[in-house]
């Protein structure tokens, strides 16, 4: 019998998955079942319970602690313990998995370059992460067809086979401490990645990062490096028109424009320089980062240049991510509910030079909130707190500009379109997650978007 502990997405998607291979499955969770399963799938809920050490493996759910009490036994008792990224990835008919990671842009990076290739090769998947677990579609997808998956720490911590043919760490800064305890701990879970990469493979690494720069030594398969703030004899970068400043570079929805003058994206890879303007609708300098990384991926993985510009081009970004909602009055309204840490939301403080009314709180993670205190002062007009976190955000960020707390989102939002006058950006950028008062971020950012459209 194989045990599946967490019944989320993933776990419930693994434990069909095991069905389907014929496995006897009992799947684990502390709370009451809502989903259908076959019947043959055994299924325990409230509690852990000690059948679980009966079983030859088990399959950890990402959200779901590696300090449980029933897990500590099992280690004790010498009972493998997988992801379910390692179980799928074991099984997937595809021989062209493509794993992106980062502590930011994932979404955002993972879509585009599913984007470039679905526009090359039609068969392409995207999962993990983003929403369908490889789990889902490991025995639907052909052996030919690309997988673009996003993956977590969490997915990372428990593989021991997981081989993508590219992979791609973003950027690495603090975040989910609260669960892997340290931030060499965080670093080791996101460096698996490449653990079972070869030279054969690509690792495509962030050369602005520091931590990624120190993994790069660590790395089998060859590095392709990004840069968006210097020239790279190998790798790829921007580089400024010798015109700039002479015309804006439209960048995002809502009429937001970006810096004057045009960029370039180059690429100095395996003997070929390849150069050709940027034309991007994404709004901020970490967006540059995430497009990047993506083209690298897509050039890596044999993607056409031609293919490349024209999905770019087009290609809007990802709801929940610095996504326009509506214009009122004169003032925008964004939703990047996304932000579910610190360094999201200094990215999105940083994307704008209009002033700023941000909503900001929810489930702290143990980071703190002082590194956006400079950028606050800076930009935000006006805070407004609420969730969880509310009091912990006011005491860190005393004196950095106006705030206020109120408590929910219908709250936040009267008040800070009472607040906006014409010009400002109202930005929901939590930098916490959401599970104080939503199941997940998506949830949050829609119902922020719900009572944004419901203004007059």
């Amino acid at each position: 019998m194989i045990g599946v502990i967490g019944a989320g997405r993933s776990g419930v998607a693994a434990a069909k998955l095991l069905h389907r291979l014929g496995k006897r499955v009992l799947l684990s969770d502390r709370e009451r079942l809502k989903v259908p399963l076959p019947s043959a799938i055994e299924v325990e809920s409230g509690k852990h319970s000690d059948r679980l050490l009966e079983c030859l493996l088990l399959i950890r759910s990402p959200g779901v602690p590696d300090h449980l009490p029933i897990l500590e036994k099992a280690r004790r008792k010498g009972i493998p313990i997988w992801s379910e990224l390692e179980l799928a990835s074991r099984h997937t008919l595809s021989k062209k998995l493509i794993a992106i990671t980062g502590t930011n842009g994932k979404t955002t990076s993972t879509t585009l370059v599913g984007e470039f290739y679905k526009a090359f090769a039609r068969s392409t998947v995207v999962a993990g992460n983003i929403g369908t677990p490889l789990s889902a579609i490991a025995l639907k997808v052909s052996a030919r067809a690309p997988v673009i998956l996003e993956v977590s720490s969490y997915q990372l911590e428990d593989i021991e086979t997981f081989h993508p043919v590219i992979s791609a760490i973003l950027n690495i800064t603090p975040d989910h401490l609260e669960h892997h305890g340290t931030m060499k701990a965080y670093v080791a879970a996101k460096a698996r990645i490449f653990e079972n990469q070869t030279a054969h493979d690509v690792c495509v690494l962030n050369a602005d990062d520091a931590w990624c720069r120190r993994l790069a030594k660590r790395c089998g398969a060859k590095v392709f490096f990004f840069s968006r703030k210097k020239k790279l004899r190998e790798g790829i970068y921007i580089e400024a028109s010798p015109h700039a400043g002479r015309g804006p570079l439209p960048m995002g929805e809502g009429g937001r424009r970006g810096d004057p003058g045009e960029a370039f994206v180059v690429i100095n890879w395996r003997k070929r320089r390849i150069r050709f303007p940027l034309k991007s609708n994404l709004p901020g300098p970490h967006n540059v980062e995430n497009i990047l990384a993506s083209v690298a991926i897509a050039v890596a993985g044999g993607v056409p240049i031609s293919v490349i510009k024209r999905v770019l081009s087009r290609f809007k970004g990802v709801e929940h991510r610095l996504e326009w909602v509506r214009t009122l009055r004169g003032a925008r309204y964004i939703n990047d509910s996304k932000a579910t840490n610190v360094d999201s939301t200094r990215v999105a403080l940083a994307s704008f030079s209009e002033p700023l009314i941000v909503i900001m709180g929810g489930e702290g993670k143990g980071s703190p909130y002082q590194p956006l205190k400079a950028l606050i002062q800076k930009r935000v007009k006006r805070l407004i707190l609420i969730g969880e976190d509310a009091p912990v955000i006011e005491k860190e960020l005393k004196g950095s500009a106006p705030m206020e707390r109120r408590g929910v989102m219908s709250q936040a939002v009267a008040r800070a379109a009472a607040a906006a006058s014409p010009g400002d950006v109202v930005l929901l950028s939590p930098a916490c997650a959401s599970f104080d008062q939503y199941n997940n971020y998506e949830e949050r950012g829609r119902d922020f978007k719900a009572l944004v459209k419901k203004l007059r």
